[in-house]
């Protein structure tokens, strides 16, 4: 890496891949922040457990389409470098290294330190050979009668090919003797549909010193019971030994898109054909013997730099079974999120009408210190309402029982409503969702398109149109994250309630591109990529430095998920170089260097993890004291601005200018408990209070009256 301390020589060549951090290790550097929540002994315990299954889950996820993709670009001979310059064989190697470090030292913190600090607090996982004999008794049992008829053992013999191991799946390899001595080679798949910890009942215990029973919660791994009781499934044979490995594959869908329901025969089908993709990583133990090894590197068609030697457990993701422990002093308090006054109704009177509150005023909510309901409200008011002629929306990622898809099949089956939804097939482990929700509106008569060709629709937008007296009244809901009513209780987002006319007419116009045939360039508040979001971006940061360059102060504030375009970051650089001032708020991926003399010295960039997932996208400018605030679901990728459909709404109220810039933007500033610092390198440097009061700024958004 460059000095930093030396100021650079002009002239500077902004795009040089020496001023940028790769991609793939600062996403790998984003999963050692969330390591360091596990390992951090002021969240609750089981708060520290989540964090962990969180890391697994995600480090899954980053070898099914980050790795996946590399090796792809490695097979096909691909010469495209990354933005800092390295080949995909070189990033390959360099993210090995990083990622054995990490998974190695989660599961060595989760043995050394995370079991024992349960074990203190009465939540024991225990191996099977430490159980009393009445707790072996009863674990067989239960494996007999639970276990026993779910698994499949499967045989590798000259007359039993080797049998398909399914993506994320964890397996046993087993040996066993047969009566002439001769050992034979066994799979088998410890079933997902069962818990990876079976619960295991005290056998005798004293009371507390209050003389209350103490509260233990023990458990024993599945695959220990499994082991224990492996020769029940192979009778006749004498049982040998069982070794644990997990297999993760490519998931990264290649979709040829075609029309509607070509799509959506293609998705299904590419979906299926996921549990075959090429394996990316094999995770084993170091006991696995070496013969054992070859057999599973030799079938599964895996690379010995593909093979990671861990400790047990192999599969991390087990251990949120323990969250859900009711052990409530081991867990964040809870808290209710709010209802924003102007929304609520006194006590005995009917709820207020939701349209005619957003016609007074722009509505502006902070998730999840503030409640979705109100959105969930607003869709089921536009439903039942006579009032109401069409509803539109835009559908990403939903979940499972939503009650927005609810509202809409029952605008279009007990209303009669229009109802147009784009849903987006493309949404990355939500496919099969969105496939299912397709076919469920489109039988209830709802108008059902599935995006644009070559793009995915990011987007988070509601049209509502109402006929009121003899014209028409348009309310939109725009937000920065899913209209899913369980993520947006753990992500942090924002989103906006507006009858705003010039609005209205932009969100007509965006659903007519979506749906129709529209060659729109231009709208007249709306941000929308890939149309104008880019260029209306580079414009305003533009102007800073143009006013910056007249002898006005030049800032700015981007609070966004990741920051990896190279034409943004290099005018960033300018931006700084000119003397801008810039704060950046990234969660995630941040390939911008910060900090360094002659290039990025303006550039401050911070990140937060924290008990929510830190979700919104929020463009400030100062613009000379005329202040622009953007919202919406675009990072700072090449993805977001050049291949989805993405959008930027503005908040324009001086009320709420102020609100966002003081209450909300200066508090992330304010944080001193969970704000890491980037450093030039890309590494980032645990801000402490340093004598100063402690400040958790998702604790305060919890504490302040809506």
């Amino acid at each position: 890496m460059p000095d930093t301390d030396t100021p650079i020589e002009q002239p500077l060549h902004l795009l040089d891949p020496q001023w940028y951090i790769n991609r793939e290790l600062s996403l790998l550097e984003f999963q050692w922040r969330v390591f360091d929540e596990a390992r951090d002994e002021r969240n609750p315990l089981l708060e520290r457990i989540k964090f962990l299954t969180i890391l697994d889950t995600n480090l899954d996820e980053f070898f099914m389409v980050r790795v996946s993709g590399l090796r792809m670009q490695r097979s096909a001979g691909i010469a495209e470098l990354s933005i800092d310059g390295l080949t995909p064989a070189r990033q390959l190697a360099e993210i090995r290294k990083v990622v054995m470090k990490l998974m190695q030292e989660a599961r060595t913190y989760y043995k050394n330190t995370l079991l024992p600090e349960l074990e203190k607090q009465g939540i024991r996982i225990l191996e099977y050979h430490a159980l009393t004999q009445h707790q072996r008794e009863m674990v067989n049992r239960y494996f007999c009668d639970n276990i026993f008829p779910v698994l499949t053992p499967l045989a590798f013999d000259p007359g039993h090919p080797f049998p398909h191991i399914s993506n994320l799946s964890l397996n046993l390899a087993v040996i066993v003797e047969d009566s002439q001595g001769q050992r034979r080679f066994a799979r088998l798949k410890v079933p997902s549909s069962l818990p990876a910890l079976l619960p295991v009942k005290r056998s005798s215990g004293g009371l507390r010193k209050d003389g209350s029973p103490p509260q233990i919660h023990q458990f024993v791994w599945l695959t220990d019971v499994i082991i224990a009781n492996m020769e029940r499934l192979f009778p006749g044979m004498k049982f040998i030994e069982a070794y644990p490995f997990h297999v993760t594959r490519n998931a990264d869908l290649q979709i040829q898109e075609l029309e509607a329901q070509d799509l959506l025969d293609t998705m299904e089908e590419s979906v299926r054909r996921r549990r075959f993709g090429e394996v990316v990583r094999l995770m084993i133990t170091e006991k696995m013997p070496r013969n054992i090894r070859d057999i599973l590197e030799e079938n599964l068609n895996v690379e010995a730099n593909d093979v990671y030697v861990l400790d047990p457990p192999l599969v991390l993701s087990g251990l949120a079974q323990l969250t859900k422990i009711e052990r409530y002093d081991l867990k964040d308090k809870p808290f209710v999120p709010a209802i924003p006054t102007v929304l609520r109704s006194a006590p005995g009177e009917p709820p207020p009408s939701i349209f005619n509150i957003i016609r007074e005023g722009n509505i502006l909510q902070h998730h999840p210190y503030d409640s979705f309901v109100p959105v969930i409200d607003f869709l089921r008011a536009a439903a039942r309402d006579p009032d109401v002629l069409a509803i539109k929306q835009t559908l990403y990622r939903v979940g499972q029982n939503s009650p927005v898809v609810a509202a809409l099949l029952e605008a279009a089956r007990e209303y009669h409503k229009q109802v147009a939804v784009l849903v987006e097939l493309k949404a990355r482990f939500d496919e099969e969702s969105n496939i299912g929700w397709c076919k469920m509106l489109e039988q209830e008569g709802v108008h059902v398109t599935y995006g644009l060709l070559g793009l995915k629709t990011h987007s988070k937008i509601a049209l509502v149109v109402r006929r009121e007296g003899d014209h028409i009244q348009r309310y939109v809901h725009l937000g920065t994250g899913n209209y899913n009513h369980i993520t947006a209780n753990i992500y942090e987002d924002l989103s906006m309630f507006t009858a705003d006319e010039a609005i209205g007419a932009d969100a007509t116009d965006l659903f007519n591109y979506l749906t129709g045939y529209s060659n729109k360039t231009d709208y007249n508040k709306l941000l929308v990529a890939p149309i104008n979001l880019r260029a209306r971006l580079e414009e305003m940061i533009r102007n800073e430095i143009r006013l910056q360059q007249k002898g006005e102060q030049g800032y700015m504030i981007l609070k966004t998920n990741a920051v990896a375009d190279k034409p943004m970051i290099a005018l960033l650089y300018e931006a700084s170089q000119a003397g801008v001032k810039i704060d950046m708020i990234v969660r995630g991926i941040c390939c911008l260097r910060p900090g360094i003399k002659g290039l990025s010295e303006n550039i401050r960039v911070i990140s937060i993890v924290g008990r929510f997932l830190e979700h919104s996208r929020i463009y400030y400018f100062r613009n000379g004291g005329e202040e622009k605030i953007y919202m919406g679901s675009a990072d700072l990728m090449p993805r977001n601005l050049n291949d989805r459909v993405e959008v930027l709404f503005p908040v324009e109220e001086p009320r709420m200018i102020r609100h966002v810039r003081d209450n909300i933007l200066a508090a992330y500033f304010k944080d001193n408990v969970k704000t890491r610092l980037m450093q030039p390198d890309g590494s980032f440097k645990h801000l402490k209070p340093d004598g100063k009061p402690e400040f958790n700024v998702q604790e305060y958004f919890i504490t302040q009256p809506r």
